[in-house]
């Protein structure tokens, strides 16, 4: 794919920055220079300023994420253990930091070292992160989620880092006999006027202190920022490049074996008995069979004789909760939930009203799901990628029988998580493997596991209305959603911080819709609403219900892509074009700047051969404000050209995303990575990505045939565009951004394109399949071996 850049160089981090500002923070006591951060100052954890109403039309009913939003409510639940986090400065000059959130491809690795090598005055190469094991001291400061993770870390590491450097000034003084406003730190050097320069290495242990106290810090000027601001490349691509990278697997960890699990036909079934487990235990490089909560768990030298021994078992199942449930009688219980309209019409208006609906979407995490355990009487060792490392260690130890400080939770690297690394489910199965066989274990879940007894995306129905005359008098938009489960911890950090927020009695799930639902145009009364069905809980230990989860954003693709495609509609119907449209009804100032420049970049208006559309859409989230524009073609020749094993249909030829972000952007470079990979999930929702449930059982198996995207469906051009940052105290996240708008404007463009309006998503989610299901039992499908009769 192309990718060529237009107005996406670093905004000015002067232009909105705040001048010299000073902070309170700590040295720690230790043998070396060691520095955290105290937070003052509410401003700092505030939410963003908003761009001044404009458009037409009649404003809309306040709205709570108008003003506060989930990007705030995980900012204040971090903000009390910010201290807890420290900067290490080491005898060789370098800096080390032991971040307490999850890489897991999204470059948060490669930001946070910058930052910390901006404010230490350090080259980038000369600071070492590491991922820190579960502190369950920082209570909601260790989550990965929400795309809060630089928004809530961008003050503190900024902070902890001016404090060493300030101590470490405070040394060179000393050592030099020189005054410290006549010092200048540099590339790891301290170099006075007169010359005479000291490595930082050689003050580290001056610098240290022998007691925890405050102190006071001055952080570095934005506008003479030389690296944040600047694109740089991830620090840790050369090693995920030439292999060198470590994941769980990929972890030695002395005696723990490859595990897998036989897992049930439908979701969440039980185990009533095994009829051959003699046989299996005796089959090659077998050491254990067990029968555990999700299965029966097998215990081999290598994988692949875990692979044949799960096949092999003769496994009498038990019914699933939900093995009476089909994509259609979910769909009719979704209909069936949506409340009727509360606003009246009156006889002096039109109304309008349309439903959609979104199918089940496997999260199709790049990296498998997996962990290491080592469980003993008195204690337990886990290693995996996950994202509330403190919750799965407080879960684990319950299951285990022991105290939360007895269980270790290492936190590993992943290679793509879209939230399925929010649960930990594979750590607290390997960890029950592990203690009722007593052997430490490496369990990995095979790509069919994750397909049909994985993370999914629920099943909702979109439903819209709106009143009208000659311009919009009111809008209700509701969402009916299967139950997405969010016992991960996630909804805990957020009722923490009920009192900062106008939601006090909200469950979590009403919680985080309020937050991420926010109102774009003047359209009068306006309304949201979240009903949920299948309300059974459905996380591993109580086996009940959907095994839901955010799948790389919650609620807003579906809200988004109902309300930008009814928009388009409405403007139709009321005789206007949907960019014109928009442009008429849009809110505020920021919405119109992302909405004219996606239209600008992508050519809004230009004419196009019959079967080609063009869409546009907004939205706002994580503190950014978005559009994006997206060409399809529908022709014959494009849905029908011949793609083996594969779901074809149209074919997203461009797109353009347009962010408006907060405060700044760390890393120029990553923020259009995560808006490339986002852009891509969102169309790929839109067209063809999904699972297909019936009786219970999840039919795709594995990626060649859970259609998410090939290299045949990405379009040849695709602009990322970032805006000059918002004034704003607070960053805004990248992680999720770009799915919401790309969805909306990929289904936008696919009505322009055909004179059809889309009712169900994906487009091609096809029924009967296009593809012949793998069975169920055996539950692992065979690895392809004809490869290279397909290669040219």
């Amino acid at each position: 794919m192309r990718s060529p850049r237009t107005d996406t160089t670093a905004p000015d981090p002067g232009a909105t920055a705040p001048t010299r500002r000073r902070f309170l923070g700590y040295l720690l006591a230790a043998p070396t220079l060691v520095a955290a951060a105290e937070l003052g100052g509410a401003s700092v954890f505030g939410p963003s300023a908003h761009a001044a109403e404009t458009g037409a039309g009649l404003p809309p009913t306040p709205q709570v994420a108008d003003h506060v939003d989930l990007t705030d409510g995980l900012v204040y639940a971090a903000r009390p253990t910010a201290n807890l986090i420290a900067v290490q400065l080491n005898e060789d000059g370098s800096a080390s930091f032991a971040l307490h959130r999850t890489e897991v491809g999204q470059g948060l690795t490669t930001a946070i070292a910058m930052l910390i090598a901006e404010e230490l005055e350090l080259p980038l190469e000369k600071v070492h992160i590491t991922l820190a094991d579960a502190r369950p001291e920082l209570v909601f400061n260790q989550l990965t989620g929400g795309s809060a993770s630089i928004s809530a870390l961008y003050w503190p590491v900024r902070t902890a880092a001016a404090v060493a450097k300030g101590r470490l000034l405070e040394a060179a003084s000393h050592v030099l006999g020189e005054q410290t406003d006549l010092l200048t730190a540099k590339l790891g050097t301290i170099t006075s006027a007169a010359g005479n320069a000291i490595p930082y290495g050689d003050l580290v242990r001056k610098a240290a202190s022998d007691r925890t106290r405050e102190v006071e810090a001055t952080l570095k000027p934005e506008s003479e920022f030389t690296i944040v601001g600047k694109p740089t490349r991830r620090i840790d691509a050369l090693e995920a490049v030439t292999g060198r990278k470590k994941f769980t697997t990929d972890l030695q960890v002395p005696d723990a074996l490859p595990t897998m699990v036989c897992r049930p036909p439908t979701i969440n079934g039980t185990v009533r008995g095994v009829n051959n487990l003699d046989q299996v235990r005796q089959m090659p490089g077998v050491t254990d069979v067990v029968e555990i909560t999700s299965g029966v768990a097998v215990r081999a030298k290598t994988f692949g004789q875990c692979i044949d021994a799960v096949n092999a078992l003769d496994v009498a199942w038990g019914p699933g909760p939900v093995d009476d449930e089909s994509d259609a009688t979910v769909e009719e219980k979704l209909k069936a939930a949506t409340p009727p309209a509360v606003i009246p019409p009156t006889p002096a208006t039109k109304t309008l009203e349309r439903q959609y609906t979104f199918s089940f979407v496997n999260g199709s995490a790049l990296g498998v799901n997996s962990a290491i355990a080592d469980v003993r009487s008195d204690r337990a060792e886990i290693w995996s990628t996950v994202k509330i490392p403190i919750v799965a260690q407080s879960a684990i130890a319950s299951e285990l029988g022991l105290a939360q400080q007895q269980v270790t939770v290492h936190v590993v690297p992943g290679g793509g998580s879209f939230g399925r690394c929010l649960f930990h489910d594979a750590a607290s199965e390997a960890a029950e493997v592990s203690k009722k066989i007593g052997k430490p274990v490496k369990l990995m879940w095979h790509r069919a596991d994750d397909c049909r007894q994985g993370r999914v995306h629920p099943m909702s129905v979109g439903t819209i209305r709106a009143s009208f005359t000659d311009d919009v008098i009111s809008l209700e938009q509701h969402l009916a959603n299967v139950r997405t489960d969010f016992s991960h911890g996630f909804g805990e950090a957020l009722t923490s911080t009920a009192t900062r927020l106008p939601l006090a009695g909200y469950s979590v799930s009403e919680v985080i819709f309020t937050l991420t639902t926010p109102s774009l145009y003047n359209f009068g009364v306006t309304k949201t609403l979240l009903t949920e069905t299948h309300q059974s809980p459905s996380n591993n230990q109580k086996r009940g219900g959907f095994n839901t989860g955010s799948t790389r954003n919650v609620y807003s693709p579906d809200v988004a892509t109902t309300r930008e495609l009814f928009v388009d509609e409405l403007a139709e119907t009321m005789g206007m074009d949907p960019y014109s449209f928009r442009r008429k009804y849009v809110k505020n100032e920021n919405l119109l700047k992302v909405l004219d420049k996606a239209a600008e970049v992508g050519g809004w208006g230009q004419p196009t051969p019959d079967g080609v559309g063009h869409g546009i859409a907004l939205h706002h989230e994580y503190k950014n404000t978005m559009a994006c524009f997206v060409e399809i073609d529908c022709r014959p020749e494009t849905v029908n050209r011949p793609v083996r094993n594969g779901v074809t249909g149209p074919r997203v030829t461009r797109g353009v995303l347009v962010t408006l972000p907060g405060h700044i952007v760390v890393n120029p470079l990553g923020l259009e990575a995560m808006m490339q990979g986002g852009f891509i999930d969102g169309f790929a929702q839109a067209l063809t990505a999904s699972v297909h449930l019936d009786k219970g059982a999840i039919a795709e198996a594995s990626w060649d045939n859970f259609f998410y995207c090939r290299q045949w469906n990405l379009p040849f051009e695709f602009t990322p565009v970032i805006l000059p940052a918002e004034e704003s105290e607070m960053p805004s996240g990248g992680g999720e951004m770009g799915v919401a708008p790309a969805f909306a404007a990929t289904a936008c463009a696919y009505r322009a394109a055909t004179g059809t309006t889309p009712t169900h998503f994906p487009i091609n989610h096809k029924d009967p399949l296009a593809f012949e299901p793998y069975p169920h039992v055996p539950p692992l499908p065979p690895s392809p071996t004809n490869g290279l009769d397909y290669t040219y």
